[in-house]
């Protein structure tokens, strides 16, 4: 169940893309902010119950609430500054793929880690490969000399990103661990990661309101891939360590990719048909792979 639950929010998470594209007069930092916010200002409202019961466990671990706070306040401006500058397939794949080998770093240097399985080696393995084949061939050609410090700024933020992302969620596997609810761990963390997000609208939110369309786009990615996305994940890793979850997430690109197909209308090469196969081996070995 709690594997399903990972999967759920990373199949909402693949989402996005294909809703933002929606939506081109919007930065994608504005989205980004947007989103995250209200939607950790949401998860905050919704377990505040919870949260006043567990204060005093999260006042007593403040250290490691503000470090996973900032994790999430830094995530999202690097993963889609990361896809701006090295371009969305290329962000994308290293924010992603790099998360999974963050967090078992993570873990095993505060000794959290347990053993690691042949299968899960093998399934990173493959969940990785995968996403690298979901790239278009086209986004790894030489770009010009003038685009290559962007594009390596960029390809730097998606490792940002995937270190970000994967902190977080160890954070909060962590708090969980110390006895604070799953909704209080959650909405602690993104709705103070919302309160350092949102202000940043005042210089990205350009356009955020105008028109109906922008409304319905940011209106979506807030409430459904961030609000009730990270509700499951949060329930998730009540039960899965970071290292499994964030394997579990390679879902998410998946996802994006089928979305990309059938709603905007793009191909899929060859090597990606292999690689959304490679990720469907990674997801059926993980499914098998004992609790965590």
């Amino acid at each position: 169940m709690a594997r399903l639950a990972v999967l759920l929010a990373a199949l909402l998470w693949g989402t996005t893309g294909t809703a933002a594209s929606f939506s081109s007069q919007l930065s994608p930092l504005a989205i980004g902010a947007f989103a995250m916010g209200v939607g950790g200002l949401l998860q905050a409202l919704r377990a505040r119950r919870q949260i006043r019961r567990d204060l005093a466990r999260l006042l007593a671990m403040k250290g490691l609430l503000w470090l996973g706070v900032l994790a999430i306040a830094i995530y999202p401006l690097a993963f889609y500054s990361a896809m701006h500058l090295a371009g969305v397939a290329i962000g994308t794949v290293i924010a992603i793929a790099s998360a999974p080998f963050f967090a078992l770093l993570i873990e095993s240097f505060f000794g959290h880690q347990p053993p690691i399985s042949r299968r899960w080696l093998v399934s990173m393995v493959l969940g990785v490969a995968g996403v690298m084949l979901l790239m278009e061939p086209g986004e790894l050609s030489h770009a010009p000399l003038q685009q290559q410090g962007p594009r390596l700024a960029g390809m730097l933020l998606g490792l940002l990103a995937g270190l970000t992302y994967a902190l977080y969620s160890w954070v909060a596997r962590r708090l969980m661990d110390r006895g604070v609810q799953s909704a209080s761990a959650m909405g602690s963390l993104f709705g103070l990661g919302a309160l350092l997000l949102i202000p940043s609208l005042l210089i990205t939110g350009e356009h955020l309101f105008s028109g109906v369309n922008n409304l319905l786009v940011i209106g979506y990615m807030a409430l459904v891939p961030m609000f009730i996305g990270y509700l499951a994940y949060g329930f998730g890793l009540r039960h899965v360590n970071a290292s499994k979850a964030t394997l579990l997430t390679l879902f998410e690109p998946l996802v994006a990719a089928l979305l990309a197909v059938s709603v905007v209308g793009e191909r899929l090469s060859l090597a990606g048909c292999l690689g959304m196969g490679l990720i469907m081996a990674c997801l059926l070995l993980q499914a098998r792979e004992p609790g965590a």
